[in-house]
């Protein structure tokens, strides 16, 4: 073996070293939670890296919690809400973005873009006013337009630079056709925008799924509450007392169906991503 050989060699061991402590990295954390969340409450305080046994405990306390279970709930219907809302709202500002030439629609970009770099604590005190004044305090409908407020820009950037993407004959076709812009929209693009959408879509879910700071400042009782003030406010027997098992539990439940989700659209949301990066 020469010493090109060696250093090819050496380079690929290094890199697989290199991936192999990035996924140790981030997949420990995980991994972790799960076997703590699988422990007697006698065990939690030992150091173990492998289960001896399985107690599932911990999920049966919380799922009997109705709190918990209407928390849930309450973040699957404020999730898709806010997915759905974002998605109809930025197909149609992408298309007007994307595809309509009119003076201002650089700021107009910009202007969107800008949006979204604002922290949240910056707007909490206006963004409160607002949602008391429109009655929506400790209701749904606050978390949604809160949450859409947030989504809506990285959802229309990201769809405007897909839609500008794709040829203007297909457009031109259907206008000789007689398409107004809405059937343009929905027949002609649509189906062609399934990745970038796939990729805004699960991002804005994730966000609404994870968000903390609006659903606390927001909601007063537990039916009103999200998942993840839920799981802040899990107690235990006593107020010096830290419930780590069912904390991990519930951590564990609702961060699961996002993994599968993330692996299920994970071809969807690279291209979507990508999407605009290269002109062609």
């Amino acid at each position: 073996m020469n010493q090109y050989q060696l250093m090819k060699l050496a380079k690929r061991v290094g890199l697989y070293a290199l991936i192999a402590v990035v996924m140790v990295y981030a997949i420990f954390p995980f991994y972790y939670a799960v076997i703590t969340s699988l422990k007697p409450s006698s065990e939690l305080f030992r150091v173990d890296f492998w289960l001896s046994s399985v107690d599932v405990s911990n999920y049966v306390q919380i799922f009997t919690q109705k709190s918990f279970v209407r928390a849930i709930f309450n973040s699957i219907l404020i999730s898709v809400s806010v997915v759905v809302i974002a998605l109809l709202l930025g197909i149609t500002a992408s298309y007007a973005l994307g595809r309509v030439r009119f003076r201002g629609r650089a700021t107009v970009m910009l202007t969107i873009l800008g949006v979204s770099m604002f922290p949240q604590v910056a707007v909490l005190s206006g963004l409160f006013e607002v949602i008391r004044a429109l009655n929506l305090y400790n209701n749904p409908g606050g978390l949604i337009l809160s949450y859409t407020i947030f989504t809506l820009p990285f959802t229309v950037w990201v769809l405007t630079t897909f839609m500008r993407q794709l040829p203007m004959e297909l457009e031109e076709a259907a206008i000789m056709d007689g398409a107004t812009p809405w059937v343009t929209i929905t027949k002609v693009f649509l189906p062609l925008m399934w990745p970038a959408m796939a990729t805004t879509g699960l991002l804005a879910f994730i966000a609404a799924w994870n968000e903390f700071l609006f659903a606390l400042t927001f909601t007063l009782t537990d039916d009103q509450r999200t998942v993840p003030v839920a799981i802040a406010l899990i107690s235990g027997g006593s107020q010096h007392e830290l419930p780590w098992g069912p904390i991990m539990a519930a951590s564990v439940t609702v961060t699961v169906p996002l993994v599968i989700l993330v692996m299920i659209f994970q071809r969807r949301i690279v291209s979507g991503l990508t999407a605009g990066a290269v002109k062609g």
